[in-house]
């Protein structure tokens, strides 16, 4: 199944319009909360067009995910109080505590990790509002996974210059699914810690 490939080739595209650094910011903040599309495939193609600006690239996905990140966590505290009745006649309760432990105990890991990794960081954003982790936790965790990751992505693209892209568009796919499974290693891996 091809996902990431079309993905990035029109992301690519709209990367060359003159409100593309606008787009960015949006497309991030949308994407924490409920876009499906990671800003990266935004993100890099910006950053290899302008590599002298790659630092302002990198931290404007940052605020702007950050920011969503945080309608996200505020969407998941408003949603858990409209459907914990329900939760409890349904007899939920007992798992979402369980889950609720989870995210306590490792709230700033779980954070990090889906702010620095492409899996849906929406999901973990509306969950830690749902599961009550500290606003201050989610917030250093979103900062420092996304922050190190858009950073990472537009310096690496702007520093590889115009050989990289090639080489990206050619493994974004195999790239996009190592990276899944990685997640999903990391998070069995922890749950096996537990």
């Amino acid at each position: 199944m091809r996902l990431f490939g079309p993905i990035y080739d029109r992301c690519r595209a709209w990367a060359g319009h003159r409100l593309a650094a606008r787009y960015l910011f949006w497309m991030s903040v949308a994407e924490s909360v409920f876009f499906p599309i990671p800003v990266d495939v935004m993100l890099a193609p910006m950053a290899l067009a302008t590599p002298s600006r790659w630092v302002r690239l990198g931290v404007l996905c940052t605020v702007g995910s950050v920011l969503g990140g945080v309608v996200g966590y505020a969407l998941g505290a408003l949603a858990l109080d409209a459907v914990w009745p329900l939760m409890l006649r349904l007899g939920w309760d007992a798992t979402f505590v369980e889950i609720q432990e989870l995210f306590v105990r490792y709230g700033f890991w779980i954070v990090f990790v889906a702010a620095f990794t492409p899996i849906p960081y929406k999901v973990f954003t509306i969950a830690s509002g749902a599961t009550g982790i500290g606003l201050l936790p989610f917030l250093v965790g979103s900062l420092v996974g996304r922050g190190t990751r858009f950073l990472l992505v537009a310096g690496l693209v702007a520093w590889g210059g115009p050989r990289v892209e090639p080489v990206l568009r050619r493994y974004i796919e195999a790239l996009g699914w190592i990276v899944a499974v990685l997640v999903l290693l990391v998070l069995a891996w922890m749950e096996f810690l537990r």
